[in-house]
């Protein structure tokens, strides 16, 4: 049980994906900085007011507990659409692509017993010999 274990930590996958989520988190933390230091402060100055709170909407008046903060929610999906784009752009599209490349270039040959290919020539001496015109 513990040499599967060994086996599936040694493979390989693991340590890829470890690295994937750690380069993954910092991108996120990154895009997720850009968004709220550029992106927001101009949405919230198109919103109005032009303060970092421009679009965020107080349910009741005078109590700043109580808000629809629409800022958090476009700061989260522009973050989402971002990182998404990134990751497939980067990581997903060229990795179909190399796959599909592999695919064509590389024809797993067929394999066939030595009953088989000589049954195959024979065929293809006896099509021969009729296109001759001697049967």
């Amino acid at each position: 049980m513990l040499k599967g274990f060994k086996d599936f930590i040694m493979r390989g996958n693991v340590i890829e994906l470890a690295v994937a989520v750690v380069v993954g988190t910092a991108f996120a933390n990154v895009v997720e900085a850009i968004v709220s230091g550029v992106v927001t402060p101009l949405l919230n100055a198109v919103g109005g007011g032009g303060e970092v709170e421009g679009l965020i909407v107080p349910l009741r008046p005078g109590q700043e507990n109580t808000y629809l903060d629409f800022a958090a929610i476009s700061n989260a999906l522009i973050v989402f659409l971002i990182t998404s784009a990134v990751v497939y752009f980067v990581l997903v599209a060229p990795m179909n692509t190399f796959q599909e490349l592999r695919k064509r270039g590389v024809e797993e040959p067929e394999e066939v017993s030595e009953e088989i290919a000589t049954l195959r020539e024979i065929r293809d001496l006896l099509a021969a010999r009729r296109t001759d015109g001697t049967v």
